[in-house]
C-alpha cells in the first residue's frame, strides 16, 4: 500500500509539474533579455502559453497592460506601442506565471543578411583579417547596441523559431558578430544617438534564391522550386526557399526599420537574372513583413580575380547598379576601392558598413550635409576623338586623390577596347585613346579585379560602368 501511495504521489507531482510547464509562457528566440524593439511603432510580440488562456503583457515604459487570448494550440500574438528611443525597460508576460524580459532597449532595428561578406565576423576568418578590428573590438562596449545572430539552418517548410539570443555589445560578443553589420550599426548609433538592434542572418557562399520565399520566387519562372515531398538526406543551402524558411521566417514580423544585404558573388554568372531577383528579394521581404516599403540597402560585390576562364563579374556589378533604381527605398553601397585580387573577403569591412550607414542616414533618416552615394554616369558626349562624361552624385566634383586615372577604356565601332587617357575637368571626365580615332563606347573598371580610382570629393567611389550593351 505504501508503494501504491508513493506512486500516486509521484505521479501527481509529475502531472502538476507538467501542467505548470505547459502553463509557462514560451517565447521564440527573437524575444528575450537585451533585445531592442523598434521605436515609435506598434511592435508585434508573440509566443506560446496554455491553450485558450488569457495572456497579459505589461510594458514598463508606460505601465500599460495588454491582454490577448491564446488559441487552442497555445499560440498568441499581439502588439505593444513603443515610445521614442530609450531604456532599459522590462516587459512582463503572464498567463498565471509571469515571465520577465529584462534590459530591453527601444531604438532602431535592422536585419543584416547575405553571404560570407556579411557573415564575416569582426575577428575575421582564418588568415583573413578585418582591418582595424582589434581596436574596434577592444573599445566596443556599448549598452546602446545589441546583437543577435541566426545560426545556419535549412528547411523545406517555414519554421517559427531558431536557437540564439540577444547579446550585449561587448568585446567577446562583437568579435564573433558580423563586421559589416557592426560598423553599420556603430555609425547609426553615433549619428542618431539611439539604441540600435542588429539581427544578423547570413550564410557564406549562398545564392540569393534560398533567401526568398516560395511565393516571392513565383514571378521568376527560371527558378526551380523544391519538391517538398521528396526525401532528402541533407538539404543543400543552395536550394531555393530553404534559408528563407529556416533563417528569415522565424524573425518575420519582428519590428524593424529596414534591412541591409551583402551578397552576389554566388550569382555572378547570371547577371540578367540577378538584376530582377535583387529587387524581388526586397519586395518579397516587404510583403511578408507587412509594414510597408521598408528600406533595403546593399553592398555591390567587390572586384576579385575569379580566374581567366571565369565570367566577368563586372556584369554582375552592373546588374546591381541598375537594380538600385528599380524600386523605391532601395540603394547600393559601392566598394570598388576595397577589393583584393586574391581574397574574396576584403579586409576593409568598415567601408562597407559605413557606406550602408550613409545611405540609411540620408535616405531613411533624412540627415543632410554629407554624401551617401558615389558618382554615377549621367551623360556621354563624343566630339571627334574626345569623349566627355558627366556624372550625378558629384556636386563638388570628382577626384582620384592625386593618382592617374587608369581604369577607363574606349572602343570604336569594331568593339575593341583600348586603355584611355582620362582627365578630371570642371565638367566631369574627358578621355581619349590614340588607337581609337572614332570612339563609340566607354567602360570604366569593367574587369573582374581592378582597383577603382574615381571618387566624388566626399570619398565615395564610382561603380564600374559601361556605355555599351555588348555581350562581352
Amino acid at each position: 500500500m505504501k508503494r501504491i501511495a508513493l506512486l500516486i504521489i509521484v505521479t501527481g507531482a509529475l502531472v502538476i509539474s507538467t501542467l505548470n510547464a505547459l502553463a509557462e509562457i514560451k517565447l521564440p528566440a527573437i524575444f528575450g533579455d537585451n533585445m531592442v524593439l523598434q521605436q515609435q511603432t506598434n511592435a508585434a510580440i508573440w509566443g506560446n502559453a496554455s491553450p485558450n488562456s488569457t495572456v497579459t503583457i505589461k510594458t514598463s515604459w508606460n505601465g500599460k497592460s495588454y491582454t490577448v487570448k491564446a488559441g487552442t494550440d497555445g499560440k498568441w500574438k499581439t502588439r505593444v506601442a513603443t515610445p521614442a528611443a530609450g531604456g532599459p525597460y522590462t516587459i512582463t508576460i503572464s498567463d498565471g506565471k509571469p515571465l520577465v524580459i529584462r534590459n530591453v532597449m527601444i531604438g532602431e532595428v535592422w536585419v543584416c543578411s547575405g553571404q560570407s561578406n556579411m557573415e564575416m565576423p569582426m575577428k575575421g576568418y582564418r588568415n583573413q583579417p578585418v582591418l582595424g578590428a582589434n581596436e574596434y573590438i577592444a573599445t566596443s562596449s556599448n549598452n546602446s547596441i545589441r546583437l543577435i545572430t541566426v545560426p545556419h539552418a535549412t528547411s523545406l517548410t517555414p519554421l517559427d523559431d531558431f536557437k540564439g539570443q540577444w547579446k550585449l555589445c561587448e568585446p567577446e560578443n562583437v568579435a564573433e558578430f558580423s563586421a559589416t553589420a557592426y560598423f553599420f550599426g556603430l555609425m547609426l548609433n553615433k549619428a542618431l544617438n539611439v539604441p540600435v538592434g542588429l539581427i544578423c542572418t547570413s550564410w557564406g557562399g549562398t545564392r540569393i534564391e534560398p533567401w526568398m520565399s516560395e511565393e516571392g520566387l513565383k514571378p521568376f519562372e527560371w527558378v526551380k522550386l523544391p519538391d517538398k515531398t521528396a526525401k532528402v538526406e541533407k538539404l543543400s543551402q543552395q536550394t531555393p526557399t530553404v534559408l528563407f524558411n529556416a533563417m528569415v521566417n522565424p524573425i518575420v514580423g519582428y519590428g524593424i526599420r529596414g534591412a541591409i544585404w551583402y551578397q552576389g558573388e554566388a550569382n555572378r554568372k547570371e547577371p540578367k537574372e540577378y538584376q530582377k531577383l535583387m529587387p524581388g528579394l526586397a519586395l518579397d521581404w516587404r510583403r511578408v513583413w507587412g509594414i510597408g516599403e521598408f528600406p533595403m540597402y546593399y553592398v555591390q560585390i567587390a572586384p576579385y580575380d575569379y580566374g581567366e576562364q571565369g565570367f566577368n563579374s563586372a556584369f554582375l556589378r552592373e546588374a546591381q547598379l541598375k537594380a538600385a533604381t528599380a524600386i523605391p527605398n532601395f540603394g547600393m553601397a559601392c566598394v570598388m576601392d576595397t577589393g583584393e585580387k586574391d581574397c574574396i573577403h576584403p579586409a576593409n569591412k568598415k567601408a562597407a558598413g559605413d557606406r550602408l550607414a550613409y545611405l540609411a542616414l540620408a535616405k531613411t533618416y533624412g540627415k543632410k550635409g554629407f554624401a551617401c552615394e558615389g558618382p554615377v554616369l549621367k551623360e556621354m558626349r563624343v566630339e571627334g576623338s574626345l569623349v566627355y562624361l558627366t556624372f550625378d552624385n558629384a556636386p563638388n566634383g570628382l577626384t582620384s586623390f592625386g593618382k592617374e586615372l587608369s581604369c577607363f577604356e574606349v572602343a570604336g565601332a569594331n568593339r575593341r577596347f583600348f586603355p584611355a587617357k582620362a582627365f578630371i575637368t570642371n565638367a566631369g571626365i574627358t578621355l581619349f585613346s590614340p588607337l581609337v580615332p572614332q570612339p563609340v563606347a566607354v567602360r570604366y573598371a569593367f574587369k573582374d579585379f581592378i582597383v577603382g580610382d574615381l571618387f566624388n570629393t566626399e570619398g565615395l567611389p564610382a561603380s564600374s560602368f559601361r556605355t555599351d550593351d555588348w555581350e562581352q
